[in-house]
C-alpha cells in the first residue's frame, strides 16, 4: 500500500514539474512574441527588414541560446504539431485575408488570379515532382516512394508572399497587389488540396483512370469548399440581420462572427474538404454582408480583432520555424551526410526557381492577350515581382513537410530527416535572403511616385480607414450601380466582359441577396446608437 502511495505521489510530482515547465515555456514564448513586435516596429522604416524576417532571426538566436543552455539536447520550447498549425494558427490568417481583401480588385482579376494560383501551382508542382524524381534517385538519399515525390511537389509549390505584400502599396499598385495577394491565398489552398488528394489515393498503380479521378477529386474539393464558405458567411449574415444582436450586446455580435468563421473551417476539415478555401470565402462573404449588419462599435472591433489575431499567428509561426531550424534530433540523423542535405536543399531551391518561372511568364503572356487596355496588362517588371514574390517558402511548406516526413513530431528515417532539414533550410534561406532583397528590388523596378506620398499618408490617417475595412474603400457608385462618369483609370480596370458580369451580379445582389442577407445600406436598429442619432446609415 505504501509503495502504491509513493508511486502516486511521484506521478503527481512529475505532473506538477511538467506543468511548471510548460508554463515557463509559454512565458518565454509570449515574451519573444512581444520582442518580435517591438523590434519589428523599430525596424519598420528599414529598407531591408520586415516582421517575418525579424521573427525568424529572433527564433534562430533563441534556438542557439536554448541549445547551449540545454547542453545540446534541444533547441525549442514548444513541440511543433500539425494540429497546432492547421487548427489554431492558419484559420485566423486566411480568414483575415478574405475579410480585408478589396473585393472589386480581387474579382476583376479573378481569372488571372485563378490561373496563377491554381493552374500555376499545378505546373510548379509537376515540374518540382519530375525534377526530384529524376535527381533524388541518382543521389541515393534513401527509400522514397512515388507518393513522397508527389508530396514534395505539393510541399514546395506552396508559396509565402507575406514579405512582398508588406512592401507593396495597395493603393499605388492595385493590380500588382491583388495578383500577388490573390495568388498567395489560392496557392496555399491549392497546395493543401493537392497534398490531401495525393495522400488519399493509392499511387502504386497509376493509370489514366486514376489521373481522371485525381482531377475530379481536386475540382470537387475546390468547389464544395468554396460553397461551404459562402454558405457559412450567408448564414451568419442572416442570423445577425434577423436577431439584431448588437442592440443587446456588441460582444455577442463579435463573438458570433468569430465563431461562425471558425466553425466553417472546422466543418470543412471534418468533411475532408479544404478549410483554407472555406474560411477565405467565408471572410469575403462576411465582409460583404455580415459586417454591414452589425453596429458601428462591432465594425471597428471585428476589423481590428481579426487583423490582430492574424498578425500574432503569423509572428508565432515564423518565430517557431526559426527555433526549429536548429532541432538537434533532425540534424543528428544527417550529421554523417551533411553534403547530401546541402545538395538536396540546393536542388529544391533550383526547382522552385524554375517551376515558378515556368508558369508566371507564360500565363502572364496569355493573360495580357485577353486584355484590351495597356494599363491593365501585366508589364514585364510586374511579372518579375510576381515571380519573385512566390520564391519564398513559409509555414504551409513546413507544416506539410512535417505531416509527410515525421511521426508525431519525430523523424524516424534518415531520408525523412534529410527532407525535413532541407525544407527548413529552403524556408530559412528563401525567407531571409529573398525577403531581405524584396524591398530594394521593388523600389528598383517600381520606383515610388513622389506626388503620391501625401495622399497615401492622408488615407491611412483618415477616420474612414478606422471604421471601414479595406474591402469597403471602393467606389460607392460602382457598388450601388449608379451611372456616373468614371475617371479613365477606373474605367481601364474593367474589360468589357468583366464589366458585364459585374453589372449582372450587382443587379442580382441588389434585388435578391441584400434584402434577405443585409449588406451595404442595411441599418441595424440600436436605440441611442450613433446611427440612430445621426439619422443615417452606412450608404
Amino acid at each position: 500500500m505504501g509503495f502504491e502511495l509513493d508511486a502516486v505521489v511521484s506521478k503527481l510530482q512529475n505532473l506538477a514539474t511538467s506543468d511548471h515547465s510548460s508554463v515557463v515555456s509559454m512565458n518565454i514564448f509570449v515574451a519573444l512574441l512581444c520582442a518580435c513586435i517591438v523590434i519589428g516596429h523599430l525596424l519598420e522604416e528599414n529598407r531591408w527588414m520586415n516582421e517575418s524576417i525579424t521573427a525568424l532571426l529572433i527564433g534562430v538566436c533563441t534556438g542557439v541560446f536554448i541549445l547551449l543552455a540545454s547542453g545540446g539536447t534541444h533547441s525549442h520550447i514548444l513541440v511543433f504539431s500539425e494540429d497546432l498549425f492547421f487548427i489554431y494558427l492558419l484559420p485566423p490568417i486566411i480568414f483575415n485575408a478574405g475579410f480585408q481583401v478589396k473585393k472589386k480588385q480581387f474579382f476583376v482579376n479573378f481569372i488571372t488570379i485563378m490561373m496563377f494560383g491554381a493552374v500555376g501551382t499545378l505546373i510548379s508542382c509537376t515540374i518540382i515532382t519530375f525534377g526530384v524524381t529524376q535527381i533524388f534517385k541518382r543521389m541515393d538519399i534513401g527509400p522514397m516512394e512515388i507518393g513522397d515525390y508527389l508530396a514534395i511537389g505539393a510541399i514546395f509549390a506552396a508559396t509565402d508572399s507575406v514579405c512582398t505584400l508588406q512592401v507593396l502599396n495597395q493603393d499605388e499598385t492595385p493590380l500588382l497587389y491583388s495578383l500577388v495577394f490573390g495568388e498567395g491565398v489560392v496557392n496555399d489552398a491549392t497546395s493543401v488540396v493537392l497534398f490531401n488528394a495525393i495522400q488519399s489515393f493509392d499511387l502504386e498503380q497509376i493509370d489514366p483512370s486514376i489521373a481522371l479521378q485525381f482531377i475530379g477529386n481536386f475540382l470537387y474539393l475546390f468547389l464544395t469548399s468554396t460553397l461551404l464558405g459562402v454558405g457559412a458567411g450567408l448564414l451568419s449574415a442572416y442570423i445577425i440581420k434577423k436577431l439584431y444582436i448588437g442592440r443587446h450586446s456588441t460582444d455577442r455580435e463579435v463573438a458570433l462572427m468569430m465563431l461562425m468563421a471558425y466553425l466553417s473551417y472546422m466543418v470543412a476539415e471534418l468533411c475532408y474538404l479544404s478549410g483554407i478555401l472555406t474560411v477565405f470565402f467565408c471572410g469575403i462573404v462576411m465582409s460583404h454582408y455580415t459586417w454591414h449588419n452589425v453596429t458601428e462599435s462591432s465594425r471597428v472591433t471585428t476589423k481590428h480583432a481579426f487583423a490582430t489575431i492574424s498578425f500574432v499567428a503569423e509572428i508565432f509561426l515564423f518565430l517557431y520555424v526559426g527555433m526549429d531550424a536548429l532541432d538537434i534530433e533532425k540534424w543528428s540523423f544527417v550529421s554523417d551526410r551533411p553534403g547530401t542535405s546541402v545538395a538536396v536543399s540546393a536542388v529544391l531551391m533550383g526547382l522552385v526557381l524554375v517551376g515558378r518561372a515556368a508558369f508566371v511568364f507564360p500565363l502572364s503572356f496569355l493573360s495580357n492577350l485577353a486584355k484590351k487596355s495597356s494599363s491593365e496588362k501585366i508589364t514585364f517588371r510586374q511579372q518579375v515581382i510576381i515571380w519573385w514574390a512566390g520564391l519564398m517558402r513559409g509555414a504551409v511548406s513546413m507544416a506539410l513537410a512535417y505531416n509527410q516526413f515525421t511521426m508525431s513530431g519525430h523523424t524516424q528515417q534518415q531520408s525523412n530527416a534529410i527532407m525535413i532539414t532541407s525544407t527548413i533550410t529552403v524556408v530559412l534561406f528563401s525567407t531571409v535572403v529573398f525577403g531581405l532583397m524584396t524591398k530594394p528590388l521593388i523600389m528598383l523596378l517600381l520606383p515610388p511616385d513622389p506626388h503620391k506620398g501625401t495622399s497615401s499618408t492622408n488615407s491611412i490617417l483618415s477616420p474612414k480607414s478606422v471604421t471601414v475595412p479595406l474591402l469597403a474603400q471602393e467606389s460607392e457608385a460602382d457598388l450601388e450601380g449608379h451611372e456616373v462618369s468614371r475617371p479613365s483609370s477606373i474605367r481601364n480596370l474593367l474589360t468589357r466582359p468583366t464589366h458585364t458580369v459585374h453589372r449582372l451580379w450587382r443587379k442580382f445582389d441588389d434585388s435578391f441577396m441584400r434584402p434577405v442577407f443585409g449588406g451595404r445600406g442595411f441599418v441595424p436598429v440600436e436605440p441611442g446608437s450613433p446611427t440612430e442619432r445621426n439619422g443615417h446609415g452606412w450608404h
